[in-house]
């Protein structure tokens, strides 16, 4: 049964083009809100068309470089990422949590050669630009669009956001050549295991999951007529494509919430609005629905509701359908495949499953030999379709470990894939680590842990969490007695907030394999 009903987006073949195209057809309607201050689509073409002239006409940029785009969900973002678009550069977007050391990876291994980032992230950026190839700054804050005065730049030599949108609107602009399999986001993920690795994701690949996308959801999403709420971060791939690119190319407004962990202020920001969808996840839906303010809103435009990033609870799916009288539906996907893979038909839902592959999306569940099981058996998942990533920036080896010549992609997830074509996600293959829809993998944590004073050996492992799906908990061999606040400052000048481990166990060893593998599974018992 096909629950897909092809409906037009875009008529463009990349994503340059999308956003003058979506900007002329919807003109003055408003586009993008946050803080207060709405952008209308006009406006956003303005605006981007400004800060692509400025990079043409005062940077030494060319197409295919790289900028990295450090910002929270703030206006700034979608001018930041749809300028660069149209300037021919290729995204990668950085989760402005990062510490120094994780922002340092992935700007020197993409080779960025340009930053756009928030002010109060300036000390942390400038303390290892030297690392990088980063020759141009741009800062901005997160009231730019409410002052008169735009705000200096803190990094030496930076430019202001603001000052170079107004300098720019005045500069010629030369679209350049791009094609649909030209490179148009390095998004960085850690894949399965190990370190992160930038994904190359073309224009084909985003605009074909766009289009995959909205093709399921059908007249749920009718054009210039949707109000979405984006609580999530629209440097994460989730957020990215279904709200930078499917919404927006559909007409929409996005309403931008850049702290989402401040209930109260996510209320207010949305009340202005007749909000009709949004994507989120456990912790979000259960906050909110625990939050008086937001039960007394009027919630009865809202009719689509998208759960993905990590596993939905049947409480929270329950809970939120009783508050707003809206269904969950829940999806799946991976940097990887741009990344929506699969997705509950709206109306349709089946609780506990991730749904069916979306349309030109091609599933199959395959054992430790490769050959494919019989339906409804256990084995991993693997995916073929127009979404599927062109393998790891710079890494062919971890490429051919996942992407085989046909196509196909492993995710690394244990899933059955039933007659009807319903997926659901039984484990996952490697030991990766999801908190509140965030990857984290154990190998990195690990290093980190075996850098403390004292730290013989330490192994990360996850365990359930009502709150935020899973936490991280760190099993740690140490020579003398184990100093857990002093470990945990180590961490949280290492580690984001999301990869700290929340729980400390000093054991005398770790449990090992013949060949001295440590067994985490052991660990999770």
């Amino acid at each position: 049964m096909s629950y897909d009903h092809p409906v037009e987006l875009t008529a463009a073949t990349e994503l340059a083009r999308m956003i003058t195209d979506t900007c002329e057809q919807y003109g003055d309607k408003p586009a993008f809100s946050a803080l207060g201050y709405t952008l209308s689509f006009t406006e956003v073409e303005r605006y981007t068309r400004a800060f692509a002239a400025y990079l043409q006409q005062h940077t030494e940029l060319q197409p295919g470089d790289r900028i990295a785009v450090c910002l929270p969900n703030l206006l700034q973002f979608p001018i930041a990422a749809f300028g660069a678009l149209r300037a021919g550069l290729v995204l990668v977007n950085t989760n402005p949590l990062y510490t120094g050391r994780e922002m340092a990876h992935q700007w020197r291994d993409s080779g960025a050669k340009a930053l756009v980032i928030l002010s109060d992230l300036a000390d942390r950026a400038a303390s290892i630009l030297d690392q990088t190839e980063i020759q141009w700054v741009i800062t901005t804050t997160a009231l730019d669009f409410h002052q008169s005065t735009p705000a200096a730049g803190s990094i030496p030599g930076a430019l202001s956001m603001m000052t170079l949108l107004t300098d720019g609107a005045d500069l010629p602009f030369h679209p350049p050549v791009l094609g649909p399999d030209s490179l148009a986001s390095l998004q960085y993920t850690g894949g399965t295991t190990g370190v992160a690795k930038g994904a190359m994701l073309t224009h084909a690949n985003l605009l074909g999951n766009a289009r995959q996308v909205l093709a399921r959801l059908g007249d749920t999403c009718r054009k210039g007529e949707e109000v979405f709420v984006v609580p999530l971060p629209l440097y994460h791939i989730y957020a990215f494509t279904v709200n930078l690119v499917t919404f927006f190319a559909r007409g929409s407004l996005n309403v931008l919430i850049p702290n989402p962990r401040d209930l109260p202020a996510f209320v207010e920001q949305i009340r202005p609005f007749k909000v009709t969808g949004m994507a989120g996840l456990n912790t979000l839906f259960i906050g909110l629905c625990r939050l008086e303010a937001f039960r007394q809103l009027d919630l009865s435009s809202l009719k689509l509701t998208i759960s993905g990033g990590t596993a939905l609870t049947s409480t929270a799916a329950n809970l939120w359908q009783h508050t707003t009288g809206c269904t969950v539906s829940e999806g799946y996907g991976l940097s990887e495949t741009s990344p929506v893979v699969c997705l509950n038909p709206i109306g349709q839902e089946r609780l506990g499953t991730i749904g069916t592959g979306l349309i030109d999306t091609e599933l199959k569940v395959i054992n430790d030999k490769g050959d494919t099981v019989a339906g409804g058996e256990e084995g991993e998942l693997c995916v073929r379709g127009p979404q599927v990533m062109q393998g790891y920036w710079q890494m062919p080896e971890e490429t051919a470990n996942v992407l085989d010549a046909e196509g196909w992609l492993k995710t690394g997830d244990i899933a059955t894939l039933d007659r009807d074509g319903f997926v659901t996600i039984v484990d996952r293959k490697k030991d990766m680590i999801i908190v509140s829809g965030f990857n984290v993998y154990p190998n990195e944590v690990e290093e980190i842990l075996t850098q403390a004073p004292g730290v013989l050996e330490a192994a990360v492992v996850g365990e359930p969490d009502k709150r935020t799906g899973e936490t991280v908990v760190a099993y740690v061999v140490s020579e003398a007695e184990l100093d857990v606040a002093q470990l945990k400052a180590f961490c949280k000048e290492r580690l984001t907030g999301y990869k700290q481990p929340r729980r400390f166990v000093k054991v005398e060893a770790l449990p090992k394999s013949t060949v001295g593998k440590v067994l985490r599974r052991e660990l999770r018992g």
